[in-house]
């Protein structure tokens, strides 16, 4: 390929190229031809070369030698030339490169061009990569040409004020006069750029805010001739006139009609008109609709006119344009909090989309769906979640599961329908649910003490049809030695009438135990289920004897200390036995990590435990030895109080009594002294209505574990709402998993995370925490540094 052939045969002969080393090399020679012309004084073909090394920038390959050829045809007196070099200064400078410092002067003496063209290319460059100190000293011929007469160079000026704005803020009050004016302009490219420019001013500066809410009549007169327009070749899409213009304006009064009536007031009869002539059977017309109803629900409209923009989301959500279905539900999540009653109208719709083939569209359906539940629909809202829950994607699974928690927690109509549900969502998607769901469906069975015998019934039927699904494992191995009486006597009036036998029962305890889908924590509630049965059956105590002695020896630490203990139960101290396996009594509600499905910002533990207070259940020291201090010398003789492991069944707190039996309640906890009393949380960050709170808990000498609890005061809800934490590299940092990543507004709900620190070398501990969200569409970041830990010492300990 010889050096003078043209752009299209260079394009060609590099098309044809089979492998990617031809191409290669019919690069390398055609860009080694275009160096040798550009070091040539009299180059006829400059523009020529420079077009074709653009294409080759184009395709991914160097093309940076090109640059100063770029500002050498800037300088040309031809337009021809000049139209090349400012392509290539657009596509191979930017303001990071000392080159494009060369060229301010020229687009200067360009921009006071007599050609409208030329003029038109040195905006355009500016506009596309000025640095700010080109911004500075280009700004005033910029609002020089936003006032001459020329429409397309006041156009092109308009945006490229909106650049310089964008680079220096403080330039903006130079370019408000000169925007005001350009709204009684007829073109309407001008308007769109007016309008574009006013808008950044208002964004960027509450003074200027206030000035141009003044404009709002002239906006609305601009607006209402587009609706009423007849038909105009010019500005038509789709039998809608100019619907680029109509969003720009429509995006300009939200902003200025925004917490201010009057300018509401102003604009109320004209969104009311839009909102009912425009065609909604096209997308152009849809696109002017959705900007509409944006604007009607941020601004102080008037409620008919809310109504109105509801059911314009309402018919979008029967589009059949997945796109418009998806944009309809995220405006609806954000207002179903402020027009609850207007969004429930379109309640069966939306559960509609939950049968939609997209993810996306899926999703969004469900958290409206869990956002409308209310105490009158509960029942049919719940319904229709559990059908979606057994069919959904399992990335929806953990979120569906956990909103259908909260919402039985919230609106449940009867104790029994509570925990019906809760057991469908078990038996349904038992190993997608939080770590706290066993702890509070616990809670809630202890609490309906007239459903014990109708629970462990279903619950023993569950556990025979699946053992799969460990959370449901769990409870029901609970259950069955709580109340495994209540099983063995087959009186229950609530459900069908099924013997079981205590074999029966023992059979389906030992196959958890043996099972290789159970988890440690899930034998640890089959091992201590097995040792409580040993106090409500009769006839087949030496089996359960045998089955605990067998995990004498386990691999799993904890659960050979729990057999441990119980062989030591059943060999010296068998008379106490009935007095230590006792019923649990009924776990207080407010008793920490036992809320029903909702995060309270109190610690919450992998296995949430009834913690007894330090020293609670300590003998006094004149009294005399006797049973009770022997069995309490059966681990060591210590004089610590030993701590319950509800993980595995163990005795929740209860009040204290005087038997031998009451004193030793806590027996079956593990060898882990009590740990401090968490101290009370303290406010660490509260920014934009987001406020985190902190408090510690000292597992160990050197353990920490750190809950931050989060909760949103403002009006709209928070998503994809995420902590991040960094600490001294000598310290060992884990996260668990939080107990969200959404905040809806004013407080209802809160996001908890833990966090467990390790601090071998006991460092001064310090902890810098990321705090990130999304808001209204816009994403938050920000970052606190926490020097202070409540409840420890100055060691960082």
């Amino acid at each position: 390929m010889s050096p003078s052939v043209p752009l299209q045969e260079m394009i060609r002969a590099i098309r044809s190229a089979r492998t990617q080393c031809e191409e290669r090399g019919v690069i390398q020679r055609e860009c080694a031809a275009i160096r040798a012309q550009f070091r040539q004084a009299d180059n006829g073909g400059r523009s020529h070369n420079l077009a074709k090394l653009l294409y080759v920038h184009m395709l991914g390959y160097p093309a940076h030698f090109g640059q100063m050829e770029c500002v050498r045809m800037i300088a040309s007196p031809r337009y021809s030339e000049k139209r090349v070099g400012y392509l290539g200064a657009m596509m191979l400078l930017d303001e990071k490169q000392d080159a494009s410092l060369l060229i301010t002067n020229s687009i200067k003496n360009d921009l006071a061009h007599s050609n409208q063209y030329v003029q038109s290319l040195a905006l355009c460059t500016l506009a596309c990569m000025g640095s700010a100190e080109m911004c500075r000293d280009l700004a005033p011929e910029i609002d020089r040409l936003l006032r001459a007469s020329n429409s397309y160079i006041k156009k092109k000026a308009a945006l490229c004020a909106v650049h310089i704005v964008r680079k220096v803020h403080e330039l903006g009050e130079l370019f408000a006069p000169a925007a005001r004016s350009l709204l009684s302009e007829k073109n309407h490219g001008v308007l769109h750029g007016a309008v574009v420019l006013i808008i950044e001013l208002c964004e960027r500066n509450p003074e200027t805010l206030e000035r141009f809410r003044k404009t709002v009549p002239d906006l609305v007169q601009i607006m209402k001739g587009l609706v009423l327009s007849g038909y105009s070749p010019e500005h038509d899409v789709a039998g809608i006139s100019d619907p680029f213009l109509q969003v720009r304006i429509l995006r300009l009064l939200r902003i200025l009609g925004r917490n201010n009536e009057g300018a509401s007031d102003a604009m109320n009869d004209l969104l009311a008109q839009v909102a009912t002539n425009t065609d909604s059977t096209k997308t152009v017309g849809n696109a002017v609709l959705y900007e509409t109803v944006l604007t009607v629900l941020d601004i102080k409209s008037e409620s008919g006119l809310r109504v109105l923009a509801v059911n314009i989301l309402g018919r979008f959500l029967l589009n059949n344009d997945r796109n418009i279905r998806y944009i309809a539900m995220t405006s609806l999540q954000k207002i179903v909090g402020t027009d609850h009653n207007a969004v429930q109208r379109h309640r069966g719709t939306i559960v509609d989309c939950l049968k939609d083939q997209d993810a996306s569209v899926k999703r969004r359906a469900l958290e409206l769906s869990l956002a409308l539940v209310s105490a009158s629909n509960i029942r049919s809202m719940m319904k229709e979640l559990l059908l979606f829950l057994s069919s959904c994607p399992p990335e929806l699974r953990a979120h569906a599961a956990s909103g259908i928690f909260n919402a039985a927690e919230r609106y449940a109509p009867s104790q029994r329908w509570h925990i019906d549900t809760m057991l469908h969502v078990l038996i349904t998607a038992g190993g997608d649910v939080r770590d706290e769901t066993v702890p509070n469906l616990i809670q809630l069975i202890t609490n309906a003490s007239e459903l014990h015998c109708y629970t462990v019934h279903k619950l023993y039927r569950a556990l025979l049809a699946d053992i799969s699904q460990q959370s449901l494992v769990q409870v029901a191995c609970w259950c069955i030695g709580e109340y495994g009486d209540l099983l063995l006597r087959g009186d229950c009036q609530e459900t069908e009438p099924v013997q079981v036998t205590e074999d029966d029962a023992l059979d389906a305890l030992e196959t958890v135990l043996q099972s290789h889908m159970s988890s440690p924590a899930t034998r640890g509630f089959a091992l201590t289920a097995t040792m409580k049965l040993s106090t409500r059956i009769t006839d087949n105590v030496d089996r359960i004897r045998s089955i605990v002695s067998i995990y004498g020896s386990c691999i799993d630490v904890e659960l050979q200390q729990r057999a441990v203990e119980y062989n030591a139960l059943f060999k010296k101290y068998d008379h106490m036995r009935a007095a230590v396996l006792e019923r649990m009594p009924v776990i207080e509600k407010n008793s920490p990590g036992h809320t029903n499905g909702e995060s309270t910002g109190e610690a919450t533990k992998d296995t949430p435990t009834a913690k007894l207070k330090q020293g609670e259940l300590l003998l006094p020291p004149q009294q005399p030895a006797n049973q009770v201090c022997d069995l309490l010398d059966l681990l060591g003789g210590s004089e610590e109080t030993l701590q319950p492991s509800p993980a595995f069944g163990g005795t929740a707190p209860g009040p204290s009594v005087n038997t031998a039996g009451g004193d030793l309640l806590d027996l079956l906890g593990g060898l882990e002294l009590t740990p401090l009393a968490p101290a009370d949380p303290v406010p660490v960050y509260d920014k934009g209505g987001v406020t985190l709170t902190l408090s510690c808990e000292k597992q160990s000498d050197t353990g920490l574990t750190v809950t931050l609890t989060a909760s949103n005061a403002t009006d709209s809800d928070i998503s994809s709402f995420t902590l991040q934490a960094a600490v001294p590299k000598s310290v060992q940092l884990h996260m668990k998993a939080p107990s969200g990543d959404s905040l809806p507004a004013r407080g209802t709900a809160k996001v908890t995370q833990m966090v467990v620190l390790n601090n071998p070398n006991k460092v001064n501990l310090k902890m810098r925490v990321r705090v990130s969200y999304t808001r209204l569409g816009s994403a938050f970041q920000d970052t606190v540094q926490i020097d202070s830990f409540p409840g420890l010492d100055a060691a960082g300990r």
